[in-house]
């Protein structure tokens, strides 16, 4: 069993009068993929976020590498380790590629060289376009800057809000293919992905999100043959 890099304790998130997440508990094993599974409204972009110290929880505990980071500041929560690439990609359009990914080191002091060269190696088309400004990118071309931004902070944990939304179904394999070899060099990853059926494939363990709650658990392989899953969320 991998050691547990993330361990969610009876997290509740409130928007106003609104719980969006209502007491969920879940961990994450260090070297995983996870994945969060649900509708629109689930509560799962919320769980990110207040993971990210981008929303504080009304109760519950966040803890990482057994350490109590709730509520802490995001760019506290980036110095430990943790990145989010958020929905919608929210790339800096007026600045080049490049720019973009020195932005994602701002915690560093070291020699970020080797990673803008890793970003270059995993997104060739990046490093094609390193001086053209990102908002002239396509969008399949936005989400690899918005992944390899993310990746500049070197992190322990990265956590993905939708990165296949809008995108062509061949750039859609090439993400979840680049998910998986970011997988492999050692990153865990916590994905929210409307993709079910893809998201479900690579990912060790499964959760399904209902109004807030987490109403189905399982290794990810088992969930794709799940029949209330594959009825939900798999289209079959």
């Amino acid at each position: 069993m991998s050691d547990v890099i993330l361990r969610i304790k009876d997290l509740r998130v409130n928007y106003g009068g609104i719980e969006a997440v209502k007491g969920i508990s879940f961990d994450v094993p260090k070297g995983d993929i996870v994945t969060l599974i649900g509708a629109n409204g689930a509560g799962k972009s919320s769980t990110l976020r207040s993971i990210a110290g981008l929303v504080k929880p009304r109760s519950g505990k966040i803890f990482f590498e057994g350490e109590e980071i709730t509520g802490k500041d995001p760019t506290n929560i980036v110095h430990r380790g943790i990145t989010l690439v958020p929905e919608g990609r929210r790339i800096f359009p007026d600045l080049t590629v490049l720019e973009n990914l020195r932005v994602g080191a701002y915690t560093r002091t070291d020699d970020i060289t080797p990673d803008i060269e890793w970003v270059y190696e995993l997104f060739p088309r990046l490093k094609e376009r390193h001086w053209q400004a990102g908002g002239t990118l396509s969008g399949g071309e936005q989400q690899m800057l918005a992944v390899g931004r993310a990746l500049m902070s070197r992190p322990k944990l990265m956590m993905m809000d939708e990165p296949s939304l809008g995108l062509a179904p061949l750039i859609v394999r090439d993400i979840f293919n680049i998910i998986k070899e970011i997988n492999k060099r050692g990153v865990t990853i916590l994905l929210i992905e409307q993709n079910a059926n893809m998201a479900l494939k690579i990912a060790n363990t499964g959760y399904v999100l209902e109004t807030g709650e987490i109403t189905i658990t399982g290794p990810g392989s088992e969930l794709l043959t799940n029949e209330a899953v594959k009825a939900a969320y798999l289209g079959t």
